[in-house]
């Protein structure tokens, strides 16, 4: 079923979708990986569809830590809702990531440990992607990036917003993925 209604908002959306599949639980491992549970105060999770990340990062968060989900399409939104209703410290809002940063001031929250995409870049409009990782960039400290992409294709352009970036191939995912990594540094955007 969660194939089905993943499959039907690809076809209704594929530029914002991305995928024609929920990503893998072996892809969901790796793109938790570089979080540190222990001391993450606050996670924020941009577009995360059908929730296959968002349960790794709800199973393992301590019970006060804040895990944000930013989600656009209203369908996959409602069932995130229904889904965690039950969690504390979990809030799922209806919304752009380019707004990412409103929303973070609106909540009061002050530090963000680690921002987590399951966004396609390789299909939104270089406007709309610059904008979201200037977001990322003005909400993390210290933090990390870590998304995913099909293709090494958009990694220059990570490159121009994250000094230190490292990547993996997840093979164990329709189709196969790159875990990408980002932490700040001594970059800039041209």
């Amino acid at each position: 079923m969660q194939f089905i209604t993943f499959l039907t908002e690809f076809i209704k959306h594929p530029k914002t979708i991305g995928a024609i599949s929920p990503s893998s639980k072996k892809l969901a491992y790796k793109m938790i990986q570089p979080i540190c549970f222990e001391t993450a105060q606050c996670i924020v999770e941009l577009g995360p569809g059908m929730g296959s990340f968002t349960k790794e990062l709800v199973k393992r968060k301590k019970p006060a830590t804040w895990l944000v989900l930013i989600e656009h399409n209203p369908n996959f939104c409602e069932k995130l809702r229904q889904q965690f209703a039950h969690e504390a410290y979990v809030i799922v809002i209806n919304g752009s990531a380019e707004n990412m940063k409103q929303y973070i001031d609106e909540l009061h929250i002050e530090k963000i440990d680690y921002v987590i995409s399951g966004l396609p870049f390789t299909s939104l409009k270089s406007e709309v992607s610059c904008c979201i990782l200037n977001n990322v960039k003005d909400c993390l400290d210290d933090g990390k990036f870590i998304t995913f992409q099909y293709s090494l294709v958009k990694k220059a352009f990570f490159q121009r917003y994250f000094a230190e970036i490292s990547h993996e191939k997840v093979w164990i995912n329709m189709p196969p993925a790159y875990v990408f990594s980002c932490q700040l540094g001594n970059t800039r955007v041209s």
